[in-house]
């Protein structure tokens, strides 16, 4: 199984890439007349064509070999359906909530529920518990997340919307917690995991896809081609097959706020690239984000040390 030090760290670097998809997703909008479900959808078919030949070319383990080997079919089934459905729903109803309440608006109430809804379904399926230093964290993380979002101009909120970032929470909530328990109980390769999930969610996203147009019009085909490329390749196949390997050993509630460096690495990017200006409440969310990060992290690898100490040697 995978050391809960480098499921950190793997964690860490996916939230950071995740980050860069809505920088690349606006030079496309500016590029093209894509939609957001289109997008996604290429996003997610050209990550799966990446994560197959990834895993043709890579020599996996022996142990997961005979794992996966040993898992029986209905179950490897019911895991890629369970996970793949509920990213889609994660993906589709937050790009809905964006275009019903804006990006300020569902961005806060998704991540924002998120690490609340799934604390709580960690601690009532599997009997994860925080402590005082995690409740502390996760209230820090979600302060500097309304500070970091919110604290920059004007919001409009539309219940609607609210209601469509809502769902999006619950889809990223049972596919985090999903994951968790299904790598708390063995058995689970989270490359293959991470395949047949881009699999359904791809053909769960398709028929959207078809009816908003999957072909955009565009002057510049080459620009939109690269920019779709390297949102599959870094925000999507690399970031989610980190994810869900990290997601695999690490809390559930730790998860969820690490993964929280998205918006943050998304505020550096429209810094540093798009030219947008730095506000003290794009600093000051992000050294909160930023801090509450670092401590559940820090609280996260004690535990795992103290564990590894504690158990037979």
């Amino acid at each position: 199984m995978l050391p809960v030090g480098r499921g950190l760290l793997y964690l860490i670097v996916a939230g950071a890439a995740w980050g860069t998809a809505g920088a690349a997703a606006s030079l496309v909008y500016r590029s093209s007349d894509m939609g957001s479900v289109a997008l996604s959808f290429w996003r997610c078919a050209a990550g799966l064509v990446l994560l197959l030949g990834l895993r043709a070319l890579l020599p996996r383990p022996a142990s997961a070999a005979v794992a996966v080997a040993a898992e029986p079919l209905r179950r490897k089934a019911l895991r890629a359906g369970a996970v793949g459905v509920a990213l889609a729903v994660f993906q589709t109803a937050y790009f809905a909530a964006v275009s019903a309440t804006g990006l300020a608006v569902a961005t806060v109430v998704t991540l924002g529920a998120g690490p609340v809804l799934i604390a709580l379904g960690a601690r009532l399926t599997m009997g994860e518990r925080l402590g005082r230093g995690g409740v502390i964290a996760v209230a820090g993380a979600l302060g500097g997340l309304g500070v970091l979002v919110l604290g920059g101009g004007d919001t409009t909120v539309r219940p609607w919307g609210v209601a469509l970032a809502l769902l999006s929470a619950l889809g990223y909530c049972a596919m985090t917690l999903l994951t968790r328990w299904w790598g708390r109980h063995g058995g689970a390769d989270a490359s293959r995991t991470t395949v047949w999930a881009f699999a359904v969610t791809t053909l769960c996203l398709l028929p959207f896809a078809l009816v908003e147009g999957l072909v955009p019009h565009t002057d510049e085909p080459a620009r939109v081609i690269w920019l779709v490329v390297y949102i599959a390749a870094i925000p999507t196949a690399l970031a989610y097959g980190l994810y869900f390997a990290g997601a695999a050993v690490v809390r559930s509630a730790t998860v969820s706020v690490i993964m929280l460096l998205e918006p943050v690495s998304a505020a550096a990017l429209a810094v540093l690239v798009l030219g947008e200006h730095l506000t003290a409440a794009t600093l000051v969310g992000t050294l909160l984000m930023l801090g509450s990060v670092a401590g559940l992290a820090a609280t996260e690898t004690r535990a795992a040390s103290s564990a590894g100490s504690a158990g037979p040697a």
